[in-house]
């Protein structure tokens, strides 16, 4: 890698795309010369996806995951955790969604192990998800290359405190499922970084507030695949809301529970769709709200955008988050967004053009905005097509991963 270094001299890319944010980017094909970028981290996250733009650019170093490579994926730059992955898969396939969330993280050394044993591709960059870039940081030290920490949360003391927040209040006893020692990995991470990765302006707010440099930070909210998610035609005659998402504290489906109950005193024909299994931290306030709405433990891609075409609005009321992918999802489906600047969505939607923000644990404001954007079918017309005009313009994954690799250039 070093030789490439001197012989190449500079990286460029063609296509002035470096900080812009995914609304309105064109479609336009990005050149880089003489750069590769590794991805790794345990679990998949968006780096298949990633990996899939990277190589369409020729830029791809190698994808090193525990899980599944996606259809056409180069198999030569891919490298599965094998080891790791047959001591999770009886969990995946029996154990309930708790017990899995405790083996995912007592089974990492298993993955610590293959990752320190794998031989290092020619490479310039090297991206991990926050967390899991500790021994790949470590085993590229002394190599002249880029680290990047990728986010998919915001920094990991906002998000424990506010996580162990409403754990304390609404379900006492209940600790955040992340154990301690993996925060400390997020925040090793996020430390070592030379570029520090943030999927919203939330999540960059909350990387600066605890003394990262700004100049590190880089905004990419993640993309959507427009081929699958499409406008609807026209929104449902009933009223009809639609939330993505695991069922837990920190995503604040018990806020949006109680606002949905004042806005069925005004609507009483409204429907509340509910996608996702439960996490631990709801139990505490499971039986009060069960049965009180739709529900759908999981949806395939295909299936989520049947869904979204046939609803009025999309819902998400998170207290902390990182960019909830399913908001772009949403938007590209033409649905009008309601949601809280902390879930991410802040970054595409515009309040009162896309859809409505409101303030998050806010369970009055959150009610009258829902029953703003389906009571009168003009706004909900309008703010469905301006969502798709910017959700579903110019941010496919490539789109995304271009605009990566344009940063990348400029920073090396």
């Amino acid at each position: 890698m070093g030789r490439r270094f001197r012989k190449v001299g500079r990286w460029r890319a063609i296509a002035g795309v470096r900080g812009e944010i995914a609304c309105g980017f064109r479609e336009e094909a990005v050149k880089v010369i003489g750069m590769r970028v590794l991805l790794t981290s345990c679990g998949d996250w968006h780096l298949p996806r990633t990996a899939r733009a990277f190589q369409t650019r020729d830029a791809l170093a190698g994808l090193w995951i525990a899980g599944k490579n996606l259809p056409g994926g180069d198999p030569a730059k891919f490298r599965r955790a094998w080891l790791y992955h047959l001591a999770m898969k009886p969990f995946y396939h029996l154990a309930p969604q708790i017990v899995q969330e405790k083996m995912y993280y007592r089974l990492l050394p298993l993955w610590r192990f293959w990752l320190e044993r794998q031989p290092l591709p020619e490479f310039d960059v090297v991206q991990a998800i926050a967390g899991y870039g500790v021994e790949m940081f470590q085993k590229v030290s002394g190599r002249r290359c880029l680290k990047v920490a990728d986010c998919p949360n915001s920094h990991p003391d906002n998000l424990r405190t506010i996580w162990q927040g409403e754990c304390d209040r609404w379900s006492p006893g209940e600790k955040v499922p992340i154990p301690v020692w993996m925060f400390a990995r997020m925040k090793k991470d996020i430390e070592c970084a030379d570029v520090v990765l943030c999927p919203s302006e939330f999540v960059k707010e909350s990387i600066i507030e605890r003394g990262v440099d700004e100049s590190r930070c880089v905004v990419n909210p993640f993309g959507v695949d427009v081929s699958i998610f499409q406008p609807r035609e026209e929104s449902p005659r009933k009223p009809r809301f639609v939330v993505v998402g695991t069922i837990c504290l920190r995503k604040g489906h018990h806020y949006l529970f109680q606002a949905f109950d004042e806005v069925r005193k005004k609507l009483p024909e409204a429907e509340l769709v509910v996608v996702g299994d439960y996490k631990s931290d709801f139990r505490g306030v499971r039986s009060r709200w069960q049965g009180s709405f739709t529900h759908y433990r999981g949806l395939s891609h295909p299936e989520l955008a049947k869904l979204l075409v046939a609803c009025s609005a999309f819902v998400l009321p998170s207290l902390e988050e990182g960019f909830a992918r399913v908001i772009i999802e949403a938007m590209a489906a033409g649905l009008p967004i309601v949601a809280t600047h902390e879930s991410g969505a802040s970054t595409l939607v515009r309040d009162g053009s896309e859809g409505l923000i409101v303030p998050s644990r806010d369970v009055a404001a959150l009610s009258a905005a829902m029953i703003r954007v389906v009571e009168d079918e003009g706004i909900n017309r309008a703010m469905g097509k301006a969502a798709a005009e910017r959700g579903g313009s110019g941010n496919s994954w490539q789109n995304y991963g271009d605009r990566l690799l344009a940063e990348y250039a400029a920073r090396l």
